[in-house]
């Protein structure tokens, strides 16, 4: 009788060694942007997925912001620290000349913000290079991968861009 109160002792213990063993979840910091270039809107248009709690840790760290991202208590004022932050961190160069980008709007889906962007008058004829800087939420996280996927005149062309190495060019 000792014996199986000693082995129904260990049993809780042999079965939670394998959880602490393997159970601490790997956090993945990844952000993905699409950029694509708009015949009738001679514009490239650009989405950029982020994890809405990776950005929420940034504007609390960078801003002091409580965002509260994707629920009905988000701050008013997201739209314009969002918007600062992207215009430092993430940039478009075309032919060598850096070019402004319009922020239109972010949206949510599940737990990913999507940013919308947009550079307006681009013809595409006069286009020789476009290069991508994305250093964003590098600064926060030394393990920020950041996969940038160009999609332009039939040329594909994807880059992982990190802290060491942020920037990105297609060739057309």
């Amino acid at each position: 009788m000792a014996k199986m109160k000693t082995l129904f002792r260990k049993i809780p213990i042999l079965l939670i060694l394998p959880l602490l063993a393997f159970g601490t979840a790997h956090k993945f910091y990844l952000s993905v942007t699409n950029i694509e270039y708009s015949k009738k809107d001679n514009a490239l248009q650009i989405t950029t997925r982020l994890f809405i709690d990776d950005m929420d840790r940034l504007l609390l760290e960078r801003y002091g912001i409580h965002a509260k991202l994707g629920t009905s208590e988000e701050s008013a004022v997201v739209q314009e620290y969002l918007e600062t932050y992207l215009r430092e961190k993430f940039s478009v160069a075309v032919n060598g000349n850096e070019t402004p980008f319009v922020f239109l709007a972010e949206q949510y889906e599940n737990d990913v913000m999507v940013c919308y962007l947009e550079v307006n008058k681009v013809s595409l004829e006069e286009v020789e290079t476009i290069a991508v800087r994305n250093a964003v939420l590098t600064d926060l996280f030394e393990e920020q991968q950041n996969v940038v996927h160009f999609k332009i005149a039939g040329t594909k062309r994807s880059f992982v861009l990190m802290k060491e190495n942020n920037k990105g060019m297609l060739n057309l």
